[in-house]
């Protein structure tokens, strides 16, 4: 794809943009472009000038995905601070930005004494990430909260859908394909902003204590199945430590793979697959995807 195809833009537009440096695994190839636009008027006319046949991704931090290192075909787009702003609009609920993360939602309600969003401080996303995925952890999850979001459409239509339009279920949402959601709205209630914090710290620690958070991971790697809790399946089939390459099962929680430092994204998706294999072999029971795998091979 050539530059000239490409729409005049006010943010920034890069092409073969190394996708590593921004994704948590810090593996994996380039974007065919990775687009950051100005504002919302500047994503619109970019997505509207665009050939339509170009595919169109939103990449938030990188923290639940695989980026293969045959890279991304089409544009990349990420939001950056002009899609990062939240704010209490009422008592109980907030407006935020697509691109805002879950410390800035969650501090943000602590301090207009809004509980019920604590669990978003556990998740290491963007509130885009969070409408997509149904992000969830600790009890709570986002359909619990979401009022309604806005969202650009691949054909650069800026449209509003509430919570029921996203049919959400575990980990999923029907947001439309090539869709980036530039807002949202979340409804928590009354709360006290020590009590707030209190819980903020009470998951923070318990983060700590469970998860590889200094390691180079991409989150929880597996749906929990109906029943069953992904990691004590995976550690039942023999997997913690289980190594691909420069890829690892975490020694701490077996949800999470890990890369040592040389691990390529072939390396993790094959890890991961392999802990597929054995747990059916062992449980009978599928292990689905939860980390989301873009790319080339």
């Amino acid at each position: 794809m050539m530059a000239t195809t490409m729409p005049r833009v006010a943010g920034k537009l890069t092409a073969q943009a190394p996708l590593a440096p921004l994704v948590w695994f810090k593996a994996g190839g380039k974007a065919d472009w990775l687009f950051e636009p100005k504002d919302l008027a500047d994503l619109q006319a970019f997505l509207r000038d665009l050939d339509p046949e170009v595919p169109v991704m939103a990449l938030g931090l990188g923290s639940n995905l695989i980026v293969r290192d045959g890279g991304v075909s089409g544009v990349v787009v990420r939001l950056g601070k002009a899609f990062a702003k939240v704010e209490a609009i009422d008592a109980v609920t907030l407006s935020c930005g697509g691109g805002a993360s879950g410390i800035l939602v969650s501090s943000t309600a602590r301090d207009a004494g809004i509980a019920g969003v604590e669990f978003l401080r556990s998740i290491p996303g963007t509130v885009g990430g969070f409408v997509r995925m149904n992000g969830g952890a600790y009890g709570g999850e986002v359909k619990d909260i979401l009022v309604d979001c806005d969202v650009v459409l691949r054909t650069s239509e800026l449209v509003t859908l509430p919570v029921e339009a996203l049919r959400y279920t575990y980990r999923h949402s029907e947001l439309p394909a090539g869709a980036i959601v530039v807002a949202a709205r979340f409804r928590g209630r009354a709360g006290d902003p020590s009590a707030i914090q209190a819980e903020m710290e009470r998951i923070a620690a318990a983060r700590e204590a469970s998860q590889p958070l200094r390691s180079k991971t991409g989150g929880s790697t597996f749906k929990n199945p109906e029943g069953h809790k992904a990691w004590q399946l995976v550690d039942a089939a023999g997997c913690r430590g289980l190594t691909v390459g420069g890829a690892q099962v975490s020694e701490k929680h077996t949800n999470f793979l890990i890369n040592t430092g040389t691990a390529t994204s072939t390396d993790i998706e094959e890890l991961g697959e392999t802990v597929r294999r054995r747990v059916q072999d062992k449980a009978g029971i599928t292990l689905e995807w939860e980390i989301q795998r873009v790319g080339r091979k």
